[in-house]
C-alpha cells in the first residue's frame, strides 16, 4: 500500500499560520469598543479611529509571531503540542523569517503610532512603546512575564485599558471614566482568550518549565477563573446602566450572550486537550461579537 504524502504548504500559508488570523478579533474587539466610546461623548473621529485599528491588528500579528518563534526556542512548543500548530515548530518558517517578519509589522505599527502620536500627543508614545515590548515580552527577551505567571494581568491591562481608553484618546483628547469602565469586560474577555489556551497547555507547559497562572491553580480553579472573567465582562454593561454612567442601551452587549454558551459550557464541562481548541476560537469569536454589540449599544446611548 502507498501513502499520500501531504504537500508542504506554502510560504503564503505559512505566514497566514503565523500570523493566526483568529486569534486577531482580540485586537479588534477592545478597539471597536473605544470608537462606541468616542462617539457616545461626541469625540469620534474616523482617521485616528481607523489608524488605532490597523496599529492594533498589526501589535497582535507581530505578538503571534514573537511568540510562534520563541515558545519554539524554549521548548514549549514540539511534537506533542495539542494546540493549533506553530509555523516554526513545523518547520515552515525559520527563526530567521520570523525575526524578519516581526521587524516588518512592528516597523508598520510604528508607523501608525506616527501618525496616532501626531493626533493624540506623546502619551501615545508610551503606550506604543510598552505594546510593542509587552508584544515581544510574553515569551521572549531576558525575563519573558508569560512563563512567569503573569500573562494574564498583562493581557488584561494592554488589551483593556490600554485599548480601550487609548483609542478614545486619539479621537477625542481625553480619557473619560466610561471609557476606563468600559475597557474592564475587554480585559476580561481577552485573558479569557489565554485562560483556555493556558488550560489547555497546562500539562506540557509544566514539563517545559512555562509557569502559567493555570500551572499555578490548577484544572479546577484554572476553570473558575475562566467562568469568573465572563461574569466580570457581562456585570460591567449592566453596573454602568444602573450607575447612570450609560444609557439602558450598553446593555445591548447581552445579546452576545448566545456566543459565551459554547466555550462556557466546554470549559465548565471539564473538556480538555486538543478539544479545548473549539473553545478557544469560541471565546475569540465572543470578543468579537461582545464588543461589537457593546459598541453599538454606547454609541446609540450617545
Amino acid at each position: 500500500m502507498s501513502s499520500a504524502v501531504q504537500p508542504k504548504p506554502s510560504k503564503l500559508a505559512a505566514w497566514r499560520l503565523a500570523a493566526r488570523p483568529p486569534t486577531l478579533t482580540a485586537a479588534v474587539g477592545p478597539v471597536l469598543v473605544g470608537w462606541g466610546a468616542a462617539w457616545a461623548i461626541g469625540g469620534f473621529r474616523a482617521g485616528p479611529a481607523l489608524a488605532a485599528l490597523i496599529g492594533a491588528v498589526l501589535l497582535q500579528v507581530g505578538a503571534n509571531f514573537a511568540n510562534d518563534l520563541f515558545d519554539f526556542r524554549r521548548g514549549a512548543d514540539t511534537a506533542e503540542r495539542v494546540g493549533p500548530p506553530r509555523a516554526a515548530q513545523l518547520g515552515l518558517l525559520s527563526q530567521r523569517e520570523l525575526i524578519a517578519g516581526m521587524a516588518v509589522v512592528f516597523g508598520a505599527a510604528f508607523l501608525v503610532g506616527v501618525y496616532l502620536v501626531l493626533e493624540g500627543g506623546w502619551p501615545i508614545v508610551a503606550v506604543g512603546l510598552a505594546a510593542i515590548a509587552a508584544a515581544i515580552g510574553y515569551t521572549g527577551g531576558p525575563f519573558p512575564y508569560g512563563y512567569r505567571a503573569l500573562g494574564d494581568l498583562f493581557v488584561f491591562l494592554f488589551f483593556g485599558p490600554a485599548a480601550v481608553v487609548g483609542t478614545v484618546w486619539v479621537q477625542a483628547g481625553e480619557a473619560p471614566r466610561l471609557a476606563w469602565l468600559a475597557s474592564l469586560p475587554m480585559g476580561a474577555l481577552v485573558t479569557a482568550i489565554l485562560v483556555v489556551n493556558n488550560l489547555r497547555d497546562r500539562e506540557q507547559d509544566a514539563r517545559a518549565r512555562k509557569v502559567t497562572l493555570a500551572v499555578l491553580l490548577g484544572d479546577r480553579w484554572t476553570r473558575c477563573w475562566y467562568v469568573g472573567l465572563l461574569v466580570v465582562a457581562y456585570a460591567v454593561p449592566a453596573a454602568l446602566w444602573v450607575s447612570g454612567v450609560a444609557s439602558p442601551w450598553a446593555m445591548l452587549a447581552y445579546a452576545s450572550l448566545p456566543a459565551a454558551r459554547a466555550p462556557a459550557r466546554a470549559v465548565l464541562g471539564g473538556v480538555a486537550g486538543r478539544p479545548l481548541n473549539a473553545a478557544l476560537r469560541g471565546t475569540a469569536r465572543l470578543v468579537l461579537v461582545f464588543g461589537a454589540f457593546f459598541a453599538l449599544g454606547l454609541a446609540v446611548g450617545r
